[in-house]
């Protein structure tokens, strides 16, 4: 499974569903988990986030697909910056491509905050309820990340305006 993790806290369903339809020009979505309201990480003062994990099916290398997703986030008015935990309109990361074990500075793969971070869990085990990562290592299903965000499902996606 290639999964990418997606987020947002800057108007946050508009957002997210403008970047998953974008991204499904390039890179059709397969699967989509739920979305989940969830806090903000290193600033409470900020709006909570959208998050959630869709599959996609490419050929194309994870260095390529990565650099995808930061088109996208771009083309959404993401603007990246030194600031790790700045609100953002769109967060598009690899955080699992098939069985591929990477260590670099720029991917890391799978992504190591997948046992961390109860939204990667919990929609990595909704779209793959079975799943055993690269390694051996089977994600607990952990408590439910915040209340489930309506409208944000593949029918969603995939209707235009």
């Amino acid at each position: 499974m290639i999964a990418v993790a997606v987020g947002s806290n800057i108007r946050p369903v508009q957002n997210i569903l403008r970047g998953l339809r974008m991204l499904d020009v390039e890179a059709p979505l397969v699967a989509c988990s739920p979305f989940w309201r969830t806090p903000p990480i290193g600033r409470p003062e900020q709006d909570p986030y959208v998050n959630g994990v869709v599959a996609v099916r490419t050929t194309l290398p994870p260095e390529r697909l990565q650099g995808l997703l930061r088109r996208v986030e771009a083309a959404c008015g993401r603007v990246r910056s030194e600031d790790r935990y700045a609100a953002r309109t769109l967060d598009l990361d690899l955080v699992l491509y098939d069985d591929l074990v990477r260590a670099g500075p720029g991917l890391r793969l799978p992504d190591p905050d997948i046992l961390a971070r109860s939204f990667l869990a919990a929609g990595l085990l909704a779209l793959a309820p079975g799943l055993v990562l690269p390694g051996g290592v089977r994600p607990e299903p952990p408590p439910p990340p915040g209340p489930v965000v309506p409208g944000l499902g593949m029918e969603a996606i995939r209707s235009r305006p």
